[in-house]
């Protein structure tokens, strides 16, 4: 099952470059994949009829318990038939429907293709949660094949329509299968079915499920969407509309029925909703001119009939109601496809312009016929074989109650609404072959083009379906007993039969066929009484003004929040902090165990901490505030160093030294002071919301370090750091070796910091602005002082800056420090698994030194410094930490595993060197890179643009 579902969705993948090569005709090859899954289907058929289940369970998600686990019963089984038999002959009729020189063919033949292999996921699933995947896939697949022609709004919008109300559902669907699968304790179909849980909840759970699938069929009130989706291209319709999507919640109450249609509720909605559905839709049927809408409605119509009759939960309603079902797929695509082929042949769908069809397409009205006498129930069709079961069971229910619980009254009143029912789909069914095929004078005749044989070849085969079945009552009741014997046993034996002898269903029948015979031939005075009673009410202008209410609001509150305030943003997401995790964190603090200090050291520390945080809160002066919060931050390195944590207190110290420099850089630009205005309320506000924000911070550490009840994990954590990552750095084996994926994800976020300073800062590429200090003029204000032979300038950049800009003692430093700082970066890029350091820390040192040589000598004594491209750095880095993640799957070993090598260096000692080093590599680089990006975007176009400026005031003065 797994393997023919993966078949399908192989076959979709390679679809769109298929039809791309070999045009439409290459749907008759893509009709084998479906083709082949029928022909398997029909060879374990004996197995499945003798009450064989086929099980498959592969492992998926083993985190979640969640398999992909398939089953094939007697309801699987039938509907798979539908799925693949009628998708084969749909794909194959696409053949002759599309031109080769049509738009969006190849991308709609890999949607349906896909379609029909989630569709066929769907009706396997044995997995609640698999189910639902497969559900929301076809969700996904409708809406694209809906919205197949995106240059017409209509179809757009239906499209998108479909999507709301059918996700909607399934949300709604997800809900009930989760509560469900909880209250049995497993998620697996086959065994909540063999034994159902009870109780409200299963209740609350299964009401649920039963939302998701009335919005997937389009019973009220959600059965506006459907007719709607005619916009979509007829394979579409006869496919998703007719035999497959909405068929999906009619296989739910079937597969449900069984252990659930007890439940309190179940059949008062399904029955309730199923007449109503199957009234309401026969009502507007007879309304229409479009052939295709007249079948859209007259499918919302059998729908609810289906969903009543499968809903009513009896064996012979069951078995009536599977026979009705496959039925309604073989004569609702057979008309389908017809209409196709008349738009197609005639540009036209409106029956008030069709005269004389059935004279140039003899067989396909024949097919026609047959499919809409079997929509009416007329004998000796299939359809006439399940309605005349159904009129069997449903009065097994209104006189004795068969099991249901219902009163005589309610069966009577279910019996009368499907009386009704019949009677209109009878006179729709001869509206829609009159308004095809049927000779009148017509105002504007429209010209006729002979269908081909290949073009008819499918309505005709599932027209002739309808007829053959009819004739096989007795093997059909045989080959779906197998889901009809999950009921025990009714009133009567269940059968479907051409013959159920002369009585009260044979009557109804005649019933129903004569009036609605009558409602046709009267269907002018029938139609002006429809029009008395027109009015604007509908559940379409109910969706359409709750989306229009939806998008109303969603300006209006778009226009309050999103102000275009960074300050207004950051308080609303502050305050919602305060107020939604603060309050939950209050009723926690009555269990707070408090230790002041561990030693005085600490409170200190903390003391100039806060100190520094107000003294921050309260300066006008931008630098200051910068330096300040540097204060804070090195105040917290201390804070490590005290409770020995060396290698935390060196990466606080060096980012927190780079993070001060980058703002220094950054406020050049930028006014000496925040604000020369006055106080304001608002002052006071963002300091109330600051104020807040901390001591709400505060209690959440309180409270999560009062929580804990057990020993620390931290505790093993210094033996299993050197059995297991061969090193006693417990902070870069945690890094590199037990949470490596964490670090390659981090570091991807890195990566995509440096290409947001790269978006926003380079107009050109960053490669474009390196220049070495040989490649410019030499700068005339400053006097030339030439280089001895032989001899190489360090420090080449600072002959550019003008003697005002330059520092002797700074260069000097930096001739000590720079090569002192790379040195030492390297020493903790390669001792970092067993000391402090790891390849954060040494990028960090490393750029640091890139800082100096970049304040020492200008933007371009960092080009000397580093003439490379920083994205490339960047890039590279990523690549050689990938690199080294997977290198160990080579020699056997899994993803990330590190090997420990101990190098001899002679008097040096020896190096102990763990084959992830090569990850805090890519670490060290993708640093080096991003401190190198943000050097040259805040410091050395800042110093470009200044210059610039400064170059065209002195132009202006001359």
């Amino acid at each position: 099952m797994l393997l023919l579902i993966a078949a399908l969705l192989a076959a979709a993948a390679l679809s769109p470059w298929a039809v791309l090569r070999g045009g439409r005709r290459t749907f008759l090859a893509l009709a084998l994949v479906p083709l082949a899954g029928t022909g398997w289907l029909a060879a374990i058929g004996p197995d499945v009829v003798d009450g064989a289940t086929r099980v498959e369970v592969h492992p998926w998600v083993d985190s979640i318990g969640m398999e992909l686990a398939f089953a094939m019963g007697t309801l699987q089984w039938v509907m798979a038939l539908v799925v693949l038999g009628i998708g084969a002959l749909v794909l194959a009729y696409c053949a002759w429907y599309f031109d080769d020189d049509e738009p969006g063919v190849p991308r709609f033949a890999g949607v349906l293709v896909a379609f029909i292999g989630a569709m066929l996921g769907l009706v396997l699933a044995d997995d609640l949660l698999l189910l639902y995947v497969f559900w929301e896939l076809t969700t996904v697949f409708s809406f694209l094949l809906i919205g197949h022609d995106s240059a017409r709004r209509s179809s757009r919008r239906a499209a998108i329509q479909a999507l709301v109300v059918t996700t909607l559902g399934g949300l709604v669907m997800l809900v009930g299968a989760i509560m469900l699968g909880h209250q049995a304790g497993t998620f697996r179909i086959s065994e909540i079915l063999a034994d159902p849980p009870a109780g409200t909840a299963v209740t609350v759970a299964v009401l649920l499920l039963l939302i998701g699938a009335i919005s997937k069929s389009a019973l009220v009130p959600f059965h506006f969407w459907l007719p709607a989706a005619m916009a979509a291209p007829t394979p579409v319709s006869a496919y998703l509309h007719a035999a497959s999507m909405v068929k999906a919640g009619v296989y739910l109450v079937a597969l449900l029925a069984p252990a659930f249609a007890g439940v309190p509720g179940w059949r008062a909605v399904l029955l309730t909703l199923g007449v109503a559905t199957m009234l309401l839709g026969g009502i507007r049927a007879l309304r229409q001119n479009d052939l295709k809408l007249l079948l859209a409605y007259g499918t919302v119509s059998q729908l609810g009939f289906l969903v009543l009759v499968l809903g009513t939960g009896t064996r012979a309603a069951m078995l009536a109601g599977l026979a009705l079902l496959l039925a309604h797929a073989l004569f609702k695509a057979t008309l389908f496809l017809t209409v196709g082929i008349i738009d197609h042949s005639t540009g036209t769908r409106d029956l008030r312009r069709l005269s004389g069809l059935a004279g140039k397409m003899p067989a396909l009205a024949v097919a026609a016929g047959l499919a809409a006498a079997s929509m009416a129930g007329v004998p000796p069709l299939l359809g006439y074989v399940a309605k005349e079961s159904v009129l069997v069971a449903l009065l097994d229910v209104a006189e004795k109650g068969d099991g249901t619980g219902l009163g005589h009254l309610a069966g009577w009143l279910v019996l009368a609404g499907v009386v009704l029912g019949s009677v209109l789909t009878a006179a729709y069914s001869a509206r829609f072959v009159w308004g095809a095929f049927g000779r009148r004078s017509v105002a504007e005749p429209v010209e006729v083009h002979r269908p081909s044989a290949g073009f008819v070849a499918a309505p005709v085969a599932l027209g002739a379906l309808s007829l053959v079945l009819g004739f096989l009552g007795h093997p059909l009741s045989t080959a779906l007993a197998g889901q009809a014997d999950a009921f025990p046993p009714g009133v009567h034996e269940a059968e479907l039969t051409l013959w159920h002898g002369v009585g009260l269903p044979l009557l109804l029948t005649a019933f129903s066929l004569g009036v609605g015979a009558l409602l046709f031939l009267a269907r002018e005075p029938v139609a002006r009484f429809q029009a008395r009673f027109v009015h604007d009410w509908s559940m379409e202008r109910a969706y359409h003004a709750g989306m229009r209410l939806l998008d109303r609001s969603a300006v209006e509150l778009t226009g309050v929040v999103q102000r275009g305030s960074a300050a207004a943003y950051l308080g609303i997401i502050l305050v919602v902090v305060i107020v939604v995790p603060g309050s939950a964190m209050v009723r926690g603090l009555g269990d707070l165990r408090v230790r002041v200090w561990d030693t005085p050291v600490q409170a200190v520390i903390g003391v100039v901490i806060v100190c520094a945080a107000v003294m921050t809160a309260r300066s006008r002066r931008r630098i200051r505030a910068v330096l300040l919060v540097g204060v804070t931050g090195y105040g917290t390195a201390l804070l490590f160093v005290v409770h020995g944590a060396p290698d935390l207190a060196l990466t606080q110290a060096l980012v927190e030294t780079l993070t001060v420099v980058v703002f220094v850089l950054a406020l050049r630009r930028l006014p000496e002071y925040f604000t020369d205005r006055p106080l304001s309320r608002q002052r006071y506000v963002r300091a109330a919301i600051g104020l807040g924000v901390g001591v709400v911070t505060a209690g959440f550490l309180l409270v999560a370090v009062s929580a804990r009840t057990a020993d620390p994990v931290s505790l093993g954590l210094p033996q299993q750091a050197v059995d297991f990552g061969g090193g006693k750095n417990i902070v870069n084996v945690i890094l590199v070796d037990t949470r490596a994926w964490d670090t390659l994800g981090e570091i991807a976020v890195l990566i995509t910091a440096a290409t947001g300073v790269a978006s926003l800062i380079f107009i050109n590429t960053r490669g474009a602005e390196i220049r070495r200090v040989h490649e410019i003029p030499y700068p005339t204000t400053v006097p030339k002082v030439p280089t001895a032979p032989g001899r190489r300038a360090w420090l080449p950049g600072s002959r550019t800056l003008p003697p005002d800009k330059r520092s002797i003692i700074f260069e000097v430093m930096t001739r000590l420090v720079f090569h002192t700082l790379v040195v030492i970066s390297i020493y903790l890029l390669l001792a970092g698994h067993n000391a402090p350091g790891g390849g954060f820390a040494a990028g960090m040192t490393t750029g640091l030194a890139l800082v100096v040589r970049y304040l020492a000598g200008g933007r371009y004594e960092l080009n000397e410094a580093a003439p490379v491209d920083a994205g490339r750095l960047i890039g590279s880095g990523l690549a050689i930490a990938a690199l080294a993640a997977v290198i160990p799957m080579a020699f056997g070993g899994e993803v990330l595993q590190s090997a420990v090598f101990d190098v001899p260096l002679g008097p040096l000692g020896t190096l102990h060197l763990v084959t992830s080093v090569g990850f805090d590599i890519g670490v060290y680089l993708v640093v080096v890179g991003l401190v190198l990006d943000l050097l040259r975007a805040l410091g050395s176009h800042i110093d470009r643009d200044i210059q610039r400026a400064l170059r065209e005031a002195e132009e202006a003065r001359a």
